[in-house]
């Protein structure tokens, strides 16, 4: 292409000389040559007059030749003649040169025109060359193109194939996973008619052992029947007499009351709890307190907090995790803390005499942790995440036990219900589905119409938190709303206090709200100056006693206020160096921690 446009360069550089060199020896010239033909129209003009009187003069001499009688007449006749056609052809000579005239100014005008249409073809002779160079790097840009569309052409086959192959091999897994799907409830019918046929075993060996007991026994009484027994003088017999007549006895004092009465107490008593215990654990029952919890690794919650201290001290500042941290929460007994980041781990800590030391790791989901909760009796953690799941661990052995999937979207946030065999998940794929930890599938689908934040839960009523700035009321058992209450921004963050009676929100309106359940009316609203949610699901907590409420800010600083007076208590802004994303009072009321967008965690305290 650079060929072709240097050969056009120097084309037109001769094009342009010769133009100019024609120009310059025409204009000293052009004078001359109009002169010299000026001088042969002269010359045929007088060459044709010429010619003309010839003629004439030949015609008058034949006609003198020809009448010699008369000469004088003649030659009047023949000079008035002569001097007409002088006359005549000094008209047509005048005629001529007027003509000529006018063929000069033609002349002139058709030169300017000339020049002009030549000036046009030196334009159009260069928009031709602008044109001709569009043209060639159009022509580049065109197989440029054509090249890249081939390419594009083979990379698209290339993967239409392998989308073809990855067709098959969705359809072989499908057909795998409905197979395993089969096999797996085959197998859980099977293990149930094993456990029922086991629970039926136990049921008559524990009735054979309690016929077994009862017999023994009997074979005592009658035993220590037949020995007698001797009379204490200092017995009170009326009172062991008394006590046999308020029975409806003989009112006789039988030496062997004391022993029946002895023997009737170790009846009694209860059966051991080994049986017991085994049989509630085939039959997947669950106390109140812990979902499958034994008193070995159920930890003890304390209970109402005594006292609340206000943080204002950074105790500890360490990294929890490799990158952003989203969630923080204190076990029930204060004891452990556990935060989720994106490194797709939940890391469980303990706190010693100010300062965070970590525990153990729980590992097994495949992307960034969202939310956090403990159940009830802090055995069982439970964890939402960025990869459409949500999952539960033992906290004793730190092992995976279930993983409960079915959204379509990251789930934000998942919450234990107060029975802890249920838990509430809310996705962005707007679905809050409710799941039944003891079959381990999903109950209830319920949609929500708008991405859920956020999730608390009451014994029969879940609250969600909406991308759609509404707080929205579910009845389980339902499966409907049973009312709404809109908000002025997105909500990010629900929180209710210890009676269960407040609901705390949070939204992008950089506004936090205590809402009355018992009226469904806003009670309270919080703001203050540099408060600024950091991100849609920005987490704040109240304390244990409901008489503080603590928020982390956009600039990294931690917010307190107090409830009763609806004035900021404390403002923290030593420690973070990012957005604060979560916020967990701890029950005891003695901390305070809060994560970042950043890698730390903060352990406040007023020690």
């Amino acid at each position: 292409m650079a060929g072709r446009r240097e050969e056009c360069l120097w084309k037109k550089h001769i094009a342009e000389q010769l133009k100019l060199r024609d120009r310059v020896q025409r204009q000293a010239f052009e004078e001359i040559i109009h002169q010299y033909n000026r001088l042969l129209e002269k010359s045929d003009l007088q060459a044709v007059l010429s010619e003309r009187l010839q003629t004439d003069k030949y015609d008058t001499q034949s006609r003198h030749d020809l009448s010699p009688g008369s000469d004088a007449s003649r030659n009047d006749a023949l000079h008035q003649e002569m001097a007409q056609m002088r006359i005549k052809h000094q008209e047509e000579l005048t005629e001529l040169h007027k003509k000529r005239g006018e063929l000069a100014q033609s002349v002139i005008e058709l030169n300017n025109q000339i020049q002009l249409k030549d000036k046009e073809i030196q334009s159009n002779e260069a928009k031709m060359l602008e044109y001709q160079q569009q043209i060639s790097e159009l022509q580049g840009e065109c197989r440029e193109l054509r090249s890249q569309l081939q390419d594009l052409e083979r990379a698209n086959q290339t993967l239409k194939d392998e989308y073809d192959a990855l067709q098959i091999t969705f359809s072989a897994l499908e057909e795998k996973l409905r197979r395993t799907t089969e096999d797996n409830q085959e197998l859980v019918s099977r293990w149930m008619a094993e456990k029922a046929q086991e629970a039926n075993r136990l049921n008559a060996e524990n009735e054979k052992d309690c016929r077994r007991r009862q017999a023994k026994l009997q074979k005592e009484l009658a035993d220590a029947a037949k020995e007698p027994l001797p009379i204490d003088p200092d017995d009170d017999i009326e009172v062991l007499s008394e006590e046999g007549g308020g029975k409806g006895g003989t009112g006789e004092a039988s030496p062997n009351r004391p022993l029946s009465r002895t023997s009737s107490n170790r009846i009694s008593q209860p059966p051991p709890g080994g049986i017991l215990d085994s049989l509630s654990n085939i039959f997947g029952r669950r106390s109140v307190n812990s979902y499958g919890g034994s008193p070995e690794n159920t930890e003890t919650a304390s209970g109402a907090c005594v006292e609340v201290r206000v943080p204002s001290t950074a105790l500890h500042i360490f990294d929890a995790h490799d990158g952003e941290v989203n969630a923080v929460r204190f076990s029930p007994g204060s004891r452990l803390l556990a935060t989720g980041g994106m490194d797709r781990r939940v890391k469980l800590w303990e706190v010693v005499s100010g300062r965070c030391e970590q525990k153990g790791a729980l590992t097994g989901s495949n992307a960034g942790i969202t939310s956090i909760e403990f159940d009830s009796a802090g055995s069982y953690l439970l964890a939402a995440s960025n990869d459409f799941a949500s999952r539960i661990w033992t906290i004793d052995d730190y092992r995976l036990r279930h993983t409960l999937t079915g959204h379509s979207g990251k789930v934000l946030a998942a919450r234990f219900l107060l029975d802890n065999a249920r838990i509430v998940s809310g996705s962005y794929d707007r679905t809050l589905k409710l799941w039944d930890l003891r079959s381990k599938v999903c109950m209830k689908t319920v949609f929500a119409g708008s991405s859920c934040n956020d999730i608390v839960c009451t014994e029969q009523c879940v609250m969600s938190g909406h991308f759609d700035k509404k707080v929205r009321f579910w009845d389980i058992r339902a499966e409907s709303i049973v009312r709404e209450l809109e908000l002025l921004g997105r909500v990010t963050s629900l929180d209710l206090n210890h009676d269960r009676t407040e609901l705390l929100t949070c939204s992008r309106d950089d506004l936090v709200k205590i809402i009355d359940l018992r009226t469904n009316a806003v009670r309270q609203t919080f703001s203050a100056q540099g408060f600024k949610c950091g991100s849609d699901w920005t987490r704040v907590t109240f304390s244990p006693d409901g008489s503080y409420v603590a928020a982390g800010s956009a600039e990294g600083t931690l917010f307190v206020w107090n409830v009763l007076t609806g004035k900021l208590d404390r403002t923290l802004d030593k420690g973070h160096g990012s957005a604060v994303n979560s916020v967990s009072w701890s029950p005891s009321g003695t901390f305070v921690v809060s994560v970042e967008k950043g890698s730390k965690a903060v352990l406040w305290s007023d020690m």
